[in-house]
């Protein structure tokens, strides 16, 4: 594999992604590393032959002094002042999206980016390919990490990358295929502003050569701009009917249309109406890939979600449990309550992350008329409560209370009865009660075993 970074390299971050990176250049014959993270570095067993320098704690970035290239992770802020004076002086920094995509045999790339539904959609382009026969991997902010593709990587294959605001912030090339689903504001806490977040987002169709495809949601603002900035010659477009209802994939109810050919929800394993964006933003980059649309259709009613994603839990005495412990922000649970039919308890709550809730109440309050009963949990639980009193909930007819512990918001909640549903889908992430949203979500699991 021909290699044009100059040594020293530096490796900026140190989890995984950055230990993937320090074994791509050991694997590339880079003989000079600099490794550089705020946290203690333990390093892997480092061949004969390359001499490596670490740097931690508070001054971490002195090691900067010690190279000439840097790859960046993803999770390190490229637009400090140190790195900024790094590239001022004739450093040049990278990503490990930067070095894939320079470096990359694959046949086809395909990018998803997003606020919302990145992994579902990937995951599902992946299941349509493998159906259909066409050899594919998964990588990038799910599955491995990019520069891990490299190892196993041959001409048929196809690589498909979500790609997250952070890892497409320096970007200066984009994928063959390129999806763009809803955007609206995340990781401001890391992010100077919305504006910088989605510029972010557009480098994944900015830099498209005019034999590329762009997928985006036409009726999402933020997203239609974005894909406004690729030069891509094809751009294929999601609505929905009730929009403009002109698109090359259109949303009417649980029905999804792509040239003659329709796909039901009914028909498939997920739940959850707005997983039909995903499955329209899949269909058409499978299209782009030279799928056919009866094909892709055919091969989501096999599909089934990602854990705890509007994950079906099944039914035990006559309650529907639904497990969606990946919904750590309001939109993800709006979305996700909109799928409900039957008479619902919601289990809301969890860590502080200064989101605005009025949106989320205001929709559970006056437009899901089957909510009857709302669990309230985690350190947000007071002022998700004061939000939901001001929409309006005290003559909504909703009980609504808050609980120390999952169990007792789990044991509260299946007071729904026969007939009903009980969802946690709770808008928050889940540090303080749980290590991450995963263990909430076996913890969920193991409940409704007990049920």
């Amino acid at each position: 594999m021909q290699n044009t970074l100059v040594a020293p390299v530096g490796v900026l971050g140190f989890g995984v992604e950055g230990q993937s990176t320090f074994n791509y250049l050991v694997r590339s014959g880079i003989k000079d590393i600099v490794v550089m993270d705020k946290n203690p570095v333990n390093l892997p067993e480092v061949p004969a032959g390359v001499n490596v320098k670490t740097f931690s704690g508070e001054g971490y970035l002195d090691g900067l002094k010690d190279c000439v290239t840097v790859v960046r992770s993803a999770g390190v802020y490229p637009m400090s002042q140190d790195l900024f004076k790094f590239q001022m002086n004739g450093g040049i920094m990278t990503s490990q999206i930067q070095l894939f995509l320079e470096q990359t045999k694959s046949k086809k790339i395909v990018g998803v980016t997003g606020t919302l539904g990145k992994g579902s959609t990937v995951s599902m382009i992946s299941h349509i390919l493998t159906k259909c026969g066409v050899e594919n991997e998964i990588g990038g902010n799910f599955g491995v990490p990019a520069l891990d593709l490299l190892e196993t990587e041959t001409p048929d294959r196809i690589s498909i990358l979500e790609l997250s605001s952070f890892q497409l912030m320096t970007l200066s090339l984009s994928p063959d295929v390129g999806v763009v689903l809803r955007v609206s504001t995340e990781h401001l806490d890391w992010h100077k502003s919305v504006e910088e977040y989605r510029d972010a987002k557009a480098n994944l169709v900015r830099w498209q050569k005019r034999a590329g495809t762009c997928v985006y949601l036409k009726d999402a603002a933020p997203s239609a701009k974005i894909a406004g900035e690729s030069p891509a010659g094809t751009k294929y477009a999601v609505c929905h009917a009730d929009g403009d209802g002109d698109g090359d994939a259109v949303i009417e109810g649980a029905t999804l249309a792509i040239d003659s050919e329709k796909l039901y929800l009914a028909d498939c394993k997920v739940r959850g109406i707005y997983q039909l964006e995903n499955m329209a933003a899949a269909t058409l980059a499978c299209k782009a890939l030279g799928i056919r649309v009866a094909d892709a259709f055919q091969a989501l009613k096999t599909y089934e979600t990602l854990p705890f994603r509007m994950e079906f839990k099944g039914e035990k005495n006559g309650i529907e449990f639904f497990n969606d412990s990946y919904a750590t922000r309001p939109d993800a649970t709006i979305a996700a309550t909109a799928s409900m039919n039957r008479p619902f308890a919601l289990i809301l709550g969890g860590s502080e992350k200064n989101a605005d809730f009025t949106e989320l109440s205001n929709i559970l309050v006056k437009e899901r008329p089957n909510l009857k009963r709302i669990a309230l949990i985690g350190a947000t639980a007071e002022r998700m409560l004061e939000s939901l009193k001001q929409a309006g909930l005290d003559s909504a007819g909703i009980t609504a209370k808050i609980f120390p512990t999952l169990e007792e918001a789990f044991a509260d909640s299946l007071a729904i009865g026969k007939g009903g549903t009980v969802i946690m889908s709770p808008a928050c992430a889940s540090f303080g009660l749980f290590k991450n949203y995963k263990v909430r979500g076996q913890v969920f699991d193991k409940l409704v075993a007990g049920v």
